[in-house]
């Protein structure tokens, strides 16, 4: 029989809050005292390392995580403690692995080497091998931290011999995944072992015994909880078939069907959306999401209401291009099919988010820009405009806006000078992507459609001698911190990093169909 794989529960994580390098305003390094000798410093079973000592730490530790931290950054300050923990635990069970950090900012040639454009940066060195460390993509908790260097230094699946220990595996564990294969030397095998390295939510087990796979059925079933639902999975697939359920989670193209489970209307759609299923194996990744659930938060991503669905939005998770069938299209396997093949075709252009203008939006001292008016106010020749794009839940962004509001209101009566903010989460921009918050424009006044960015401090007198130059900083205060290679203060937390990635429970046909409770990472 072919590689087969039961039950399966998959977890995919977002993206971890991250600083951009550089100062804040107003901030200095303190000096960093260098040490004299070639031995790496230790802090709390952590080692400290420097331009002169990770050369000898790769040497002395074949398996090497290093956090690449800047003093400053408010990410590094709370990872910190977690960091220290994991060192602890893993050094408990003497485990073969040794946690390490570096100081970016003042070992700036480390910084370049490894390509450290944001804090905090962890990679895992193997061997010695400085020339391709693995990025670290685990949680930034202790115990995940923990886990993740466990399933790299060793066995990510456990080895099942007998009943005896397929039972105790699973009645040990929330959520189990066994993988069944005729030779545990096939392909399939390495990449099965690959998706369990950073599927930390589950356990794996794998075997090669025809008698565990005939018993499967009779077998203790993977148990999987969210928030108000109970999964239980059975092997039902039948030897032959192959184990693209699990492989399925590295597809970039996702078809999501919205859905209230409520309704028996709804549900009818469902056997339709599996059927089409099939045809994209490999290539689109159908997923199934509840509004009657928790996921106000994945409607909120695609500028959906509840009262909308039952509808289709398509996604790729890399470019975040999304996608849309003809409004009031009926929802079937043949319409789903001619849907998915249009877009893979390029034949339908995305569309892109923008919230309705609102009736006062420009009677504020800080004028409020949708995707709906922005190029009329953004590019008006007779105004110099200043543009924050922000998210709302940004850090940064919540930090600066005292300062931009008081920089509207000492230019509310310069009528050539407007002071705007757009939600770049809720307003999309085919001309200005946003990849960090908050991003500031410059628009002058003129002909020409001329962008200026904004690099410098992010407090009122900066932002007003800016203004007052048309659009330049004095030279002697720099709009970079040296060596920065991002605007200083920026917080990359933005969707667009890995936009959606869902909480998923696999179906019960078809090979590609997700089930989605709630989105597995803050928008």
């Amino acid at each position: 029989m072919d590689g087969q794989l039961l039950p399966v529960l998959v977890l995919l994580l977002g993206a971890s809050g991250l600083c951009e390098q550089g100062l804040g305003p107003g901030e200095e390094k303190p000096p960093e005292e260098k040490p004299s000798e070639e031995e790496p410093l230790e802090e709390d079973r952590v080692l400290v390392l420097s331009q002169q000592t990770l050369g000898q730490a790769l040497q002395e530790h074949p398996a090497l995580l290093v956090e690449f931290y800047a003093p400053w950054c408010g990410h590094c300050r709370a990872l910190a403690p977690e960091y220290r923990k994991a060192a602890a635990l893993l050094a408990a069970e003497s485990a073969r692995v040794t946690l390490a950090k570096v100081d970016g900012p003042a070992e700036p040639e480390l910084a370049e080497e490894f390509a450290v454009t944001e804090y905090p940066t962890l990679k895992f060195f193997r061997d010695g091998n400085r020339t391709h460390p693995e990025e670290y993509t685990g949680p930034r908790e202790a115990k995940g931290i923990a886990e993740w260097l466990r399933r790299r230094v060793g066995p990510s699946a456990r080895r099942l011999e007998d009943e005896e220990d397929a039972r105790a595996l699973m009645d040990a564990q929330d959520v189990v995944v066994v993988g069944f294969f005729q030779d545990l030397q096939d392909r399939d095998v390495a990449t099965f072992l690959g998706l369990a390295q950073d599927a930390l939510d589950m356990t794996f087990g794998l075997t090669d015994r025809p008698q565990l796979f005939q018993k499967a059925g009779g077998l203790p079933s993977g148990q999987g909880h969210a928030p108000g639902h109970r999964v239980q999975q059975r092997g039902e697939r039948a030897a032959g078939q192959t184990s693209s359920k699990i492989f399925a989670a590295r597809i970039l193209n996702h078809l999501l069907l919205f859905v209230n489970q409520t309704l028996d209307a709804h549900r009818e759609l469902l056997p339709g959306f599996r059927e089409a299923a099939p045809h994209f194996r490999g290539q689109v990744l159908f997923v199934v999401v509840d509004v009657g659930a928790d996921n106000d938060h994945v409607l909120q991503y695609f500028g959906l209401k509840a009262q909308e669905a039952p509808t289709l939005r398509f996604i790729n998770v890399e470019t975040t291009k999304k996608y849309a069938p003809e409004h009031g299209a009926a929802v079937t396997a043949a319409t789903i099919t001619d849907f998915c093949r249009t877009v893979l075709g390029g034949g339908i252009k995305p569309y892109r988010l923008s919230q309705e203008v609102p009736p006062d939006w420009d009677q504020r001292p800080v004028k409020t820009l949708v995707g709906k008016n922005f190029e009329q106010v953004a590019f008006d020749e007779t105004k110099n405009v200043f543009i924050k794009f922000y998210a709302p839940w940004c850090a940064h962004c919540k930090e600066m806006a005292p300062a931009w509001e008081e920089l509207a209101e000492k230019y509310r009566d310069h009528e050539d000078i407007v002071i705007a903010e757009l939600d770049a989460t809720a307003n999309e921009l085919e001309a200005f992507p946003v990849h960090g918050f908050p991003t500031l424009k410059y628009f002058p006044a003129g002909p020409g459609r001329k962008v200026i960015d904004y690099k410098g401090a992010r407090d009122l007198e900066t932002f007003s001698k800016f203004l007052d130059s048309g659009g330049e900083l004095p030279a002697e205060e720099p709009a970079e911190v040296p060596g920065a290679t991002f605007p200083v203060g920026v917080c990359p937390q933005a969707p667009g990093l890995r936009p959606v990635l869902w909480r998923v429970a696999v179906g019960e046909h078809g090979g590609a169909e997700r089930r989605v409770w709630h989105p597995a990472g803050s928008l």
